[in-house]
């Protein structure tokens, strides 16, 4: 996932510690149990239709706009109106990481080396007008995110289709795509520039929703996008500040096994403070009480108050995402060309004192792979520069010896002034305080977050010492390796990803190979096997993995939180 991304940012963001008033005192915290495959809250009667879901969030559903979102399978509340070709399992836990059928029968049909997919949209499928789907909408909602003034979406198509690389969509170019066929109106056909076995993964993104070309408006389609979900918008107020949805009467859910849909309304309101998001779903007052939010979490104050109240902790679900935060190198800065200088590091770091600063452990996970510990990702273990819990300073200290500073090396540390317990002064300090004790003075450098971004995804002013993290577009190994450590996807005058400017033909090449295999099993085991091999290479020490815990209203039911987005599945709640 770019790091930059609007739902990159919310999966990160970490709620601000604010005091409770719920007559609650601190004592166990919240309920543990399935959190290793996302727990589900509020699951003691069956789930009913009706009523209405209020979700309270912190930043606004800007840029509805199939085109212009950036979504990991779908997205939450993009979800419920845009359906694409396909979708993420609505199951909790791994369950939740496959992909599965969504407007199409099947996940995708490839040709032999995975160059051509072909899709076949199921019988039925209506707008909310009751105007059939048809495949040339999909192909023509996918080619208008080509076109400039609707940007911001994934970006995989214009590098994966051939011709996307300089298609500009078809309000300057009407033509289309020759790239995109469809030879009859349920068939359509992807023909690829190169072998990608993960096709079906970016078949979740927004991009491949359906969009009538007689209904298209260009930039002013977000104020009301044709629904081809279970919901349709009736209001959306200052940029999706507040976004209303009602059901979509011609939405058939014979069509659609993955969408509940159980609420008969979903009032969208968002531009509130952390705290007080937080606040109202405890309180669950009037129509909080059948509140949810998917943008804001718990903070470790607001954990260690909640624990006492075992209603409340019941209401608190726990994921897990696909991230890893992590300090990176840029080995074209001394002294970080040195392969000991970079061990040093790796075995010095204290990753109890981290995660104690990202909010314990309720909240964190210490890592020293760089692939999130999942299966879907390819995880294995491993561990090169074993620190313990605590860090090995001597063993820090002897490779700096023999890498020629026995008196130990004075460095800088970039890392950024947002409150986020990921890249912030907290993480930055731990940091700091471990290194100290291995001889390794280190200078903080804090930059407000825009600055922060364009320094480290910078070719040309990358220093060579940073915090940073990254998230998964879908979980596959393919998600986090290949924008991080492909050489061929250095970007010199852009956003570079690939921190360590790493460009191994070695390593390129098993991503090419990988990239080829349509048996996502047989391609995970080898990312693993990959993530091993670049790891010995100390290019970046892993930090944690961040823990999601969010709070629901007292009458909110049928929570799902899978290992995909690790956070509340909005298409499978019930209200009471």
């Amino acid at each position: 996932m770019r790091p930059s991304s609007a739902l990159s940012r919310r999966l990160a963001a970490a709620a601000t510690g604010l005091v409770l008033t719920t007559g609650l005192a601190a004592c166990a915290g919240p309920q543990e149990a399935g959190d290793k495959a996302g727990s589900a809250a509020n699951t003691d009667t069956a789930p009913r239709k009706g009523g209405t879901l209020t979700v309270l969030n912190n930043e606004a559903q800007s840029d509805f706009d199939p085109a212009r979102l950036y979504t990991s399978g779908g997205g939450n509340v993009p979800s419920l109106v845009f359906r694409t070709l396909t979708t993420r399992n609505r199951e909790a836990g791994a369950a939740g990481t496959e992909v599965v059928p969504d407007l199409a029968t099947d996940t995708g049909r490839p040709n032999k080396d995975a160059t051509e997919w072909t899709y076949t949209l199921k019988d039925g499928l209506k707008y909310e007008d009751g105007t059939p789907i048809t495949s040339a909408d999909v192909k023509y909602g996918i080619e208008r995110s080509f076109a400039a003034e609707l940007s911001g979406g994934a970006p995989y198509l214009r590098d994966w289709l051939i011709g996307g690389d300089t298609y500009q969509g078809p309000y300057k170019d009407p033509k289309g795509l020759a790239s995109i066929v469809t030879p009859d109106p349920r068939t359509i056909v992807f023909k690829l520039r190169k072998p990608e076995g993960e096709f079906p993964f970016v078949a979740t993104q927004t991009q491949f929703a359906p969009v009538p070309k007689a209904e298209d408006t260009g930039a002013k389609y977000e104020e009301h996008p044709v629904s081809s979900g279970p919901y349709k918008v009736v209001r959306n107020e200052n940029d999706g500040e507040r976004l209303v949805l009602e059901r979509n009467e011609h939405w058939d859910p014979k069509t659609d096994e993955e969408r509940k849909a159980y609420p008969d309304r979903i009032d969208v309101r968002s531009g509130l403070d952390e705290a007080v998001i937080n606040q109202r779903l405890a309180t669950s007052a009037g129509a909080d009480s059948a509140a949810v939010t998917t943008d804001t979490n718990l903070g470790p104050a607001e954990l260690a108050q909640i624990g006492s109240d075992k209603a409340l902790a019941a209401r608190v679900g726990t994921g897990h995402f696909g991230f890893t935060n992590y300090l990176a190198f840029n080995p074209e800065v001394k002294p970080f060309d040195n392969p000991k200088v970079r061990q040093a590091i790796s075995y010095a770091i204290n990753r109890t004192s981290v995660v104690n600063a990202a909010g314990g452990s309720a909240l964190a996970e210490p890592a020293t792979t760089f692939l999130p510990e999942k299966k879907a990702f390819g995880f294995e273990p491993y561990d090169h520069f074993p620190a313990g819990k605590t860090g090995d300073p001597a063993k820090a200290k002897q490779l700096l010896k023999e890498s020629g500073h026995p008196d130990g090396l004075k460095i800088t540390l970039l890392h950024s002034t947002a409150q986020n317990r990921q890249t912030s002064p907290e993480i930055a300090t731990a940091v700091q305080e471990a290194l100290a004790k291995a001889g390794i003075t280190v200078e903080l450098d804090g930059q407000e977050p825009n600055s922060f971004n364009e320094k480290r995804w910078s070719v040309k002013d990358a220093p060579g010492f940073f915090l940073s993290r990254w998230g998964a577009d879908w979980p596959a190994g393919s998600a986090f390796l290949a924008p991080v450590f492909d050489g061929r996807q250095i970007v010199a005058d852009g956003s570079n990803y690939n921190h360590a400017q790493l460009n191994d033909p070695a390593v390129n090449k098993e991503i090419d190979e990988i990239s080829k295999l349509t048996d996502l099993k047989a391609a995970a085991s080898r990312w693993g096997a990959l993530d091993k091999k670049i790891g010995e290479q100390a290019l970046d020490v892993p930090l944690f993995h961040p823990v999601y815990k969010r709070l629901v209203g007292k009458d909110v039911k049928n929570v799902v939180i899978s290992d995909w987005t690790g956070v509340l599945d909005i298409s499978q709640v019930a209200v009471k």
